[in-house]
């Protein structure tokens, strides 16, 4: 009964697709591309066997590569198909993975796409990364023998309430899943209240995301573009964040410090430029690849796929979508560049990993955008400070690595 609402609802919002996919092409041109693909309609299927990863937008599709290579190794036989739900998401996929891998978009939850998408994949295994859940993805998958796995799930408390207003949906999808692993043993706790019958933890598999040897030496390059200065890097940055440094940065100039930001979704990187601009400051653009002028007091880091680099490059990272509510973005990666890590007080999306990288000595917790400047200073400063944050960092990442090969196994069993 649950569902049958749920997919009426799906119905009454069907004539509003367009829509919004038009409203959301202002801004990612990308959305009008491959619509098809949203209602289960695609190119030729594939002739091989395949194992079929969702990975929704680009933390899960980063999280899901090294899972990729270690699928790809186990069973070279077969193909990996990669969907997700956003441009930025496929776009991440084709520059970590290139043509390793098919990829495609999820459909909608609507019953008949997904029995298209089913048809033409015809996967061994599906596995969801994170935590989507698709009440007709799983009852469909259930239906034509397809196990569909949740694996690397995460569930924070806020997201745990909004799935409690639908118990008997959100129990059904739970209980129609082949199997679960979660990060952590509160991930697993929070599944179980909702309504899964077994979880197990296997860690988060973003540990296991290693520094590429090309994106360091990137950063290095990118370092001597922009000279001896301290680099203070504002990294992942969500809407409303870059205003309030800005306007700290303004208030308590510091000095000749270069503030780098990299705003999370490339839709906004002209944006976040205007915004610098407007704020008084002396803009560059990463994407001139030009040697940062030494006037220059903002750089925005308006470039995909180099993160790592921006890491490689700075002398203190503030890891964005902490600042205000979003629940923060990736630390992990940060801490395994041997960084020193600012979080603010929103890491919902990353608890566990936050808590522990403050433990161990690898993070420090800010409140306001002007804690987060006092905070970077007085680590610039102090260059012994920042070495040992930066080798905590990197034992805590290398402390927490392993999940792949335990989610390699869990998959392995599904498909036995």
């Amino acid at each position: 009964m649950a569902r049958l609402f749920y997919n009426l609802a799906l119905l009454l919002l069907l004539p509003y697709v367009g829509l919004h996919l038009f409203l959301r092409s202002r801004r990612q041109p990308e959305y009008l591309r491959h619509v098809g693909e949203r209602f289960g309609r695609y190119a030729a299927a594939p002739q091989q066997p395949l194992i079929w990863l969702h990975a929704v937008s680009v933390g899960e599709t980063r999280a899901a590569s090294p899972l990729v290579a270690a699928l790809k190794a186990r069973y070279p036989q077969h193909a990996i198909l990669l969907t997700h739900m956003t441009p930025t998401g496929r776009r991440t996929s084709a520059e970590l993975l290139g043509d390793g891998v098919l990829r495609a978009y999820l459909p909608y939850d609507y019953p008949l796409a997904v029995r298209r998408f089913l048809r033409h994949f015809r996967p061994a295994v599906g596995v969801i990364m994170e935590t989507e859940l698709w009440p007709n993805l799983v009852a469909v998958c259930k239906a034509q023998g397809v196990p569909l796995l949740l694996t690397n799930a995460r569930l924070s408390e806020k997201s745990a309430r909004r799935y409690a207003r639908f118990p008997n949906l959100t129990r059904g999808a739970l209980q129609g899943l082949a199997a679960l692993a979660a990060q952590t043993g509160q991930d697993a706790d929070r599944l179980r209240a909702l309504g899964a019958p077994q979880v197990e933890v296997l860690g988060n598999v973003k540990f296991d995301t290693l520094p590429p040897p090309e994106q360091l030496a990137l950063g290095e390059a990118l370092r001597r573009k922009i000279g001896p200065r301290p680099v203070l890097l504002a990294a992942s940055t969500r809407e409303g964040e870059e205003a309030l440094l800005f306007a700290a940065r303004a208030q308590h100039p510091p000095g000749e410090t270069l503030l780098v930001v990299v705003p999370r979704h490339p839709q906004r990187f002209e944006e976040v430029a205007a915004l610098a601009a407007r704020a008084g400051f002396a803009v560059q653009r990463r994407s001139e690849d030009a040697p940062v002028a030494a006037r220059t007091q903002v750089l925005i880091g308006d470039s995909m796929g180099e993160l790592f680099a921006y890491y490689a490059a700075c002398d203190v990272a503030f890891v964005g979508g902490s600042l205000l509510d979003y629940g923060s973005q990736n630390l992990i990666e940060a801490c395994a560049v041997g960084r020193p890590v600012l979080i603010g007080p929103s890491t919902y999306n990353f608890s566990h990993a936050a808590e522990q990288a403050l433990e161990c000595g690898a993070a420090k917790r800010i409140g306001t955008a002007e804690e987060l400047l006092e905070a970077a200073q007085a680590l610039l400063r102090d260059e012994a400070a920042r070495r040992r944050m930066g080798e905590a960092g990197r034992e805590f990442a290398a402390r927490h690595r392993g999940a792949t090969a335990k989610t390699v196994e869990f998959i392995s069993r599904a498909m036995r």
